[in-house]
């Protein structure tokens, strides 16, 4: 893998991995906050006998009243502004007219192109009161995101936020989806590298000052493995147990790490007071 000044690159994936300025992290910062506040935003919403459609019809209309284009909406054929993956659905869900239950669990991923930069980030929430197992899956992903992130700094390397992420899910006895990773991204939505959720320390990319990805571990009661049904996108565990993912986007700084993607309203893991 190599290493290319951002603004020496074209607008397009290369497989080499950019390696961005001030400038930059200004754009994420601003389009990491739009999404971030958009996910502030649908928590007073998702509730049983809501529609998935209408919470991505305010999400659509949430960007477009502050300047944030959805980037799924008609990327490579998908017609929404959002994923909402319900209970065993790992993630792409598709909003539709299908209703919330009570105990319903769900992961709400948004992205927002603001003035060309993007900002990816995902939260679990609950319809109504969940059942037991399903908090502490959403706290322990919760937590293997913040595992991840913590050994984020230059000179680490991709392998070392996988194994930190695995290494704290499997001692909890669940599994890391090994199908769906992390991503670069920045000008374009999806970009070198891959990050992995599972791994060994000292392997992978070596991070570096400017570089900037999504960190975004999918974690299941049951085992790991999965499938992508017959639309083409929606990805659920095989065994059908429930999953639970949350994301953000980060940016590796001199002595560690940015994440772009913090809630303006100070909510970390559901429950957000």
């Amino acid at each position: 893998m190599t290493y290319i000044d951002a603004e020496q690159a074209p607008l397009a994936y290369t497989g080499q991995i950019k390696i961005y300025g001030p400038e930059a992290f200004a754009g994420m910062r601003k389009a990491g906050q739009l999404a971030a506040a958009a996910l502030d935003m649908i928590s007073e919403h998702v509730k049983p006998g809501v529609t998935t459609a209408y919470l991505d019809k305010l999400i659509f209309d949430f960007g477009m009243a502050h300047g944030g284009i959805p980037a799924t909406l008609n990327y490579k054929g998908y017609t929404h502004s959002s994923c909402i993956s319900i209970n065993h659905v790992i993630c792409h869900g598709i909003p539709s007219e299908k209703t919330l239950k009570d105990g319903d669990i769900l992961n709400i991923d948004i992205t927002y192109i603001v003035d060309g930069w993007h900002g990816d980030t995902s939260r679990m929430y609950v319809a109504g009161t969940p059942k037991r197992i399903a908090e502490r899956l959403m706290d322990v992903t919760y937590k293997s995101l913040m595992a991840g992130l913590d050994v984020i700094k230059p000179g680490a390397t991709t392998g070392d936020i996988g194994h930190a992420i695995q290494q704290y899910v499997e001692a909890e006895r669940m599994s890391v989806v090994l199908d769906f990773v992390g991503h670069g991204l920045g000008r374009l939505f999806h970009d070198a590298p891959s990050i992995f959720h599972f791994g060994n320390p000292g392997e992978g990319e070596v991070l570096t000052e400017g570089m900037l990805f999504t960190v975004e571990p999918m974690v299941n009661i049951g085992k790991a493995a999965s499938k992508i049904l017959g639309d083409g996108w929606t990805a659920v565990t095989r065994d059908r147990s429930l999953s639970a993912q949350y994301e953000h986007s980060i940016g590796v700084t001199k002595d560690g790490y940015e994440a772009f993607t913090l809630s303006p309203k100070g909510y970390t893991s559901w429950p957000y007071l």
